[in-house]
């Protein structure tokens, strides 16, 4: 019984140990790999890429411009004040009705900000 367990527990022990060792082999090759990069260029661009994403206020303008319709619709429903909602169609039916450029371009816009496939998703929505 005793000799069970201790090889149980020495058993158990080697396979951490062999874990830990490919761990360990598989981060150097991980950090080499960086290096790698690092030496080619690749990184520190996409390293100012990251920097300039993460300073920018364009996503939470954006997130405003686009959550003001529902806002207002919200407050429409329980305000029960029925002339914000009728607003917010007058505002979709002139966005509508303007010209199919500038709707692709806003779509875009938002697209690239979120990282979202804007022009698809306005594309797929037109064939329906």
């Amino acid at each position: 019984m005793i000799l069970d367990v201790l090889k149980l527990a020495v058993g158990a022990g080697t396979h951490i140990m062999k874990n830990r060792q490919k761990r360990k082999m598989l981060e150097s090759d991980a950090a080499m790999v960086h290096a790698q990069k690092m030496a080619n260029g690749e990184i520190e661009y996409q390293q100012v890429v990251r920097k300039s994403q993460d300073n920018g206020w364009k996503d939470e303008f954006v997130l405003i411009l686009i959550s003001l319709p529902i806002l207002l619709l919200i407050w429409s429903v329980f305000s029960d004040d029925p002339l914000i909602k009728e607003k917010i169609d007058i505002f979709f039916e002139q966005f509508a009705a303007l010209p199919m450029w500038y709707q692709m371009l806003f779509v875009g816009v938002v697209g690239s900000i979120y990282g979202l496939k804007g022009v698809d998703i306005f594309k797929n929505n037109q064939k329906k």
